[in-house]
């Protein structure tokens, strides 16, 4: 939890500043700034199946620490360098980190966890969004004195993390025929023996209910996303870009991170009584479609000239969707991170959240590109409601999925197999 926490207050204190300082201080043009964090966002999702595959095989204590000291290596960099190359080089150093500890991470806790492992995600979102809402306080404090200050805190940051981890972390791995945790000194498994990584990679594969969620689930991040992209989009289109626009925008993250670090446990222990895995899914991916109606709505509003009225109406829609997204994030995440244990039948787990990542990743990538091109021709068109009608839209058909899923018994394990024979559904 800890780890987690961390990882996102160093994070979150550097990268949203880094556009900033790129296309100021450095003075590059803006094909470069997106070459540069796009290379970031590249190597951590088209690497996280391989980060899982090393976390299975060599531990998952080895895998988070490497992460920790490449990412420490990466942010440092960004901070002392100013050549294209070298920038390039560390933004990359940045996202292989992400993808050696994500993936192992997550399996260790869900392994840890055992039979807790709803409740341990649920309290793991809690660390999770605090790190998010703390980090960006401390980088505009730091940035507001120099932005190298502020990557190399960061960088010191976890420095200091992978230090504690080394010397505190408990190391585990996967037996070599169920996903069950063990202590051990050593580094870790190669799983089954005599099974190579492609077999493995294979068996994942042919695993098609969690490919169909995996798929189903892609949604729920294209939506969440959209409190960094469309939500302060809005807000500033109508509220403008002054002081009002700034702290409506910063309105919007405080709604999100604080309504998960008050609630979610809550969230959690009421659904995990009520509802079976399946169901609390869909009921989240519901709610997250559902938090665009309230934009929906306000497109029917007379937008006007100014005053009170327009900032009420530049502010309240989009906080209302922020604090739905918040809601059915919290309802499905902790029920999500446990279905892939369970339909990765307890093998391969960190290979499973790898994959997983990448799936949702290029998901999120793709979404992002689609919602843009909405709002521009939304803009275009004179039609405000096209975004929050196709998010909506969204919402709904993957709900649809999940809810098929659930009811055809798609969402339940996997029938316990004998010996460490690949995954096959």
């Amino acid at each position: 939890m800890v780890n987690q926490f961390t990882i996102n207050l160093g994070f979150y204190m550097l990268m949203p500043y880094l556009a900033a300082h790129l296309a100021g201080p450095l003075g590059l043009a803006g094909w470069l700034v997106g070459l540069i964090l796009g290379v970031r966002n590249f190597s951590q999702q088209g690497m996280f199946l391989v980060g899982g595959t090393l976390a299975d095989r060599l531990g998952y204590k080895p895998m988070i620490v490497a992460g920790l000291v490449l990412r420490t290596l990466g942010f440092a960099t960004l901070g002392l360098v100013d050549s294209v190359p070298a920038l390039i080089a560390a933004s990359a150093a940045t996202g292989l980190a992400g993808a050696l500890f994500n993936p192992a991470t997550r399996a260790y806790l869900a392994l840890d966890s055992g039979e807790r492992r709803v409740e341990a995600f649920a309290l793991f979102n809690v660390f999770y969004q605090a790190g998010i809402l703390l980090g960006p306080l401390v980088g505009m404090v730091l940035t507001g004195v120099d932005f190298r200050i502020t990557c190399l805190v960061a960088a010191g940051t976890f420095a200091v993390l992978s230090v504690v981890q080394i010397r505190a972390l408990p190391a585990r791995r996967a037996t070599e025929t169920t996903g069950k945790a063990e202590t051990t000194g050593k580094a870790g498994t190669r799983g089954k023996a005599g099974t190579g990584v492609l077999a493995e990679w294979r068996g994942i594969v042919s695993n098609r209910p969690f490919l169909l969620f995996s798929v189903a689930m892609i949604g729920s991040y294209v939506l969440s996303f959209q409190v960094y992209l469309a939500l302060p989009l809005e807000v500033r289109r109508l509220g403008g870009e002054g002081t009002f626009g700034t702290a409506a925008v910063a309105v919007l993250f405080a709604v999100s991170g604080l309504t998960t670090i008050l609630f979610q446990t809550k969230v959690t222990a009421w659904c995990k009584a009520r509802m079976e895995p399946g169901r609390a899914l869909t009921w989240g991916l519901l709610t997250m479609g559902a938090a665009f109606l309230p934009l929906l709505a306000a497109t029917v509003v007379p937008v006007p000239d100014g005053g009170v009225g327009l900032r009420l109406l530049a502010a309240v829609p989009p906080t209302l969707a922020a604090l739905l997204l918040a809601v059915g994030t919290m309802i499905a995440y902790p029920f999500e991170m446990d279905t892939i244990v369970r339909l990765s039948g307890d093998r391969l787990v960190a290979t499973h959240y790898g994959l997983y990542n990448t799936i949702c990743g290029v998901g999120i990538t793709l979404g992002n590109l689609l919602t843009g091109a909405a709002l521009d021709a939304a803009r275009k068109a004179g039609m405000p409601a096209l975004p929050w009608l196709a998010l909506t839209v969204l919402g709904l058909a993957c709900t649809a999925a999940l809810h098929r899923l659930h009811r055809t018994g798609r969402l339940a394990a996997p029938p316990a197999t004998s010996g460490a024979r690949p995954l096959t559904v």
